[in-house]
């Protein structure tokens, strides 16, 4: 199975709220490599909200925001792929513009290449565009190499009809449809994401990166989050 992982840069720096907590990358890296070793192929897109969170800053033009926010997802790739290595995985990194030696140029044959060797594919720089979220890259990238399903790490553990860290009284979906998070704006992904995955059919899965073997268990489909289906 091709798998896309969606990792939080937050959900990275654990309770430090910036930079990189080992502990929690350590935790991910052993059940990615539990999953390659299992035959199963996994994507990587990591957000950059541990270093930048470039659509709160009005001070600069937002296309530039946009960029450092790019440029965010890519240390964090570096990082985490190193870490990943550490943990007897070849990885990649792939970026839709040029990083001199550091990643190599995104196209969908290099990352399928990637995929075959049993390679952990990171990709990193967004779309490579301003005014897109990591949110949009996973979708498009699921699509593009023909991922069968975006698995989606966050720090709440699944869809609820409103926010639960606000009102106690939330209503989580153990299975909703891509529909329904479009018409009730569930904010699973942005809209943008939201549309490209239900126009390519592409089923995710929204779980709480905290819990135990959560990756693992999301994988499986055997997990205590939310199924959103297309």
């Amino acid at each position: 199975m091709r798998v896309l992982l969606k990792l939080s840069g937050e959900a990275l720096a654990g309770d430090k709220k910036t930079g990189f907590d080992d502990e929690t990358i350590i935790k991910v890296a052993r059940q990615v490599g539990r999953l390659v070793q299992d035959g199963n192929q996994v994507g990587v897109v990591i957000g950059g909200g541990n270093f930048w969170r470039g659509r709160s800053s009005d001070a600069i033009d937002r296309s530039k925001a946009d960029q450092i926010g790019m440029l965010a997802t890519v240390m964090n790739c570096i990082y985490v792929s190193e870490m990943f290595r550490h943990e007897g995985m070849n990885t990649g990194i792939l970026t839709p513009f040029e990083c001199g030696s550091f990643t190599k140029l995104y196209s969908k044959d290099r990352a399928v290449k990637y995929f075959n060797k049993n390679m952990v594919v990171f990709f990193a720089g967004g779309t490579g565009h301003p005014f897109f979220s990591t949110d949009t890259g996973v979708v498009l990238r699921a699509a593009e190499v023909d991922a069968e399903v975006i698995l989606l790490a966050k720090a709440v553990d699944g869809v609820y009809n409103d926010d639960p860290r606000v009102n106690a009284g939330a209503v989580k979906y153990d299975q909703v449809s891509i529909d329904e998070v479009i018409a009730q704006n569930l904010q699973v992904v942005d809209m943008t994401a939201s549309i490209l995955a239900r126009d390519n059919k592409i089923p995710m899965r929204v779980f709480g990166l905290s819990e135990e073997n959560s990756i693992i268990n999301a994988a499986s489909g055997h997990f205590t989050g939310t199924t959103v289906t297309v």
